[in-house]
This record gives C-alpha cells, structure tokens and sequence, in this order.
C-alpha cells in the first residue's frame, strides 16, 4: 500500500466511524486515537533510543 492508498483508507474509516458515532462519540474517538498515536510514538522513540545506546 503506497502512501496515497493509506490515507485514502484512513479517510474512508475516518468518515465510516464519523457516520456511525454521535458528534460526541466521535469527538471523543479523535481524541482517544490522538492520545494512542502520541504515545506510541513515544513508545517507539525511546525504545529506538535505548537500542542505540
């Protein structure tokens, strides 16, 4: 999958989960999936840095 088909597909589920939800049911998904995206980035930059120590 190149880059333009993953956020096409991230659009796509963005949209269906939108079309599902309450506007505060989704506001409140957006910011759950925020808080993991954030954190597993963090996650993953201090694993890469104590792996290169």
């Amino acid at each position: 999958m190149d880059a333009n088909q993953l956020a096409a597909a991230v659009t796509a589920l963005a949209i269906a989960i939108s079309n599902a939800n309450t506007v505060s049911d989704t506001a409140l998904l957006g910011i759950l999936f925020t808080q993991l995206g954030d954190t597993l980035t963090t996650l993953s930059t201090q694993r890469g840095a104590s792996e290169n120590t």
